[in-house]
Parts: C-alpha cells; structure tokens; sequence
C-alpha cells in the first residue's frame, strides 16, 4: 500500500456484539481495543535489527473516524460512536465462556482481523479506521442463536449497501494532503542508531520507512 502512496485505510469488517445495545445490522466505530491475539510479531515492521515503539494509546486514527461517525449517521440509524474492539485469534469463534468475559466486562465488539491492520497502518503513517458491521450476538448472549458462518454472511451483506454509501461520502471530506499525527507517527519512533541498521532490513523496509531510511 506504501508503494501505492496509500494514506488513509477505512475497514469495513463483520463483528460480533457483546452487549445488547448493539443489535445485528448496526455499526459501531470502535475507539480502542484489547487483543486476545498471540501474533505480537506478525503485527509490526520492526524487529530484524531495527527497533521502534509506535504510540499507540489511541489505536485509530480520530479524525477519520469523526467523518465516519459523523456521515454514517446522517444516512442511517443504529450508529454508535465508539466502542472496545476486542481482537481474538481465529479462525474459531469464541467459546461460551470466553465471550461472556468479554461481555462482563464491558467490551463492544468483537473480531479477528482489526488489531493487527491497525498496528501496522500506525507503522506506515497510514490514517486508519474501522467501520464495525454488527452480524451477530457471538455467544454470550443465551437467548439468541450463537453465531454461524451463514448468519454473518447474511447480515454482512444486508450492511453492503449502506457500508458503500458511508465510504462513497466519506472518501471526497478527506485531505488531499496526508498531514494528519497519524501520518507522522515514526518521527520519535524508532530507536535503533542509524549506522546500525542491517542493509537487508534497510531495502526490506524501505517502501514503508522510506522518508527515514
């Protein structure tokens, strides 16, 4: 995407309710998350011989998401601003135990994919944010069928048409100019001395890092 001089990345994923206030069909546009993940590693451009901390207190970039809330409900309802991510592993679903939890605590949603893309995309300079289409109730919720492969098609794409439109209106409100603090996030990032870094990670990475490198 580096290559492609991508600068803004809006997601648009199948998710899992964890509280009833969130029914199937609705979208919520997470502000945070919590990673149930053990793929730490899979999830970043360093390493390698070139160390770097991204800030990553506010996982998503908010000004994007601000146009996202903001036109996804002036063409629909069920919209929610803001909300826990919780990322978990796959390619299963939750158990029952496991989804209770997350519920108990307070947590909104649930997915497999969003943690990860968001890491990276804050490694890139890249504004990301995710549009969060609910399908399903995961299985905590005992009154309600516990989630299926067939129920987050079918309620996915009941979303597809109104995702489309959310991003259609989104895409002309965003800068033409990536001057965002997510397009700057590796300025004090990386900690790894210069004259250190490994030439094979230096060309591995330069498409990404290029303005450091």
């Amino acid at each position: 995407m580096k290559k492609l001089d991508v600068a803004w990345i809006i997601s648009v994923s199948a998710v899992g309710s964890l509280q009833a206030k969130y029914r199937p069909c609705d979208i919520v546009l997470p502000n945070q998350f919590f990673d149930r993940t053990k793929q730490s590693l899979a999830y970043t451009f360093f390493g390698r011989g070139i160390v770097g901390h991204v800030a990553f207190a506010d996982p998503i970039c908010e000004e994007l998401r601000q146009l996202l809330v903001k036109t996804a409900s002036s063409l629909t309802g069920g919209v929610h601003d803001g909300g826990t991510y919780v990322n978990i592993e796959g390619p299963a679903f939750s158990t029952r135990a496991e989804s209770l939890t997350y519920h108990e605590h307070g947590y909104d949603v649930i997915g497999m994919t969003n943690l990860g893309e968001a890491k990276c995309a804050r490694e890139a300079e890249i504004a990301y944010a995710t549009m969060a289409m609910i399908t399903d109730y995961d299985c905590w919720k005992v009154d309600e069928a516990h989630v299926t492969v067939e129920m987050v098609i079918a309620n996915l794409t009941k979303n597809a048409a109104t995702a489309k439109a959310i991003v259609a209106r989104v895409i002309p409100q965003i800068p033409t100019e990536p001057n965002w603090p997510c397009h700057s996030a590796l300025k004090n990032a990386i900690m790894t001395d210069r004259k250190c870094w490994p030439k094979k990670t230096v060309t591995e990475l330069m498409p990404t890092f290029g303005k450091y490198l």
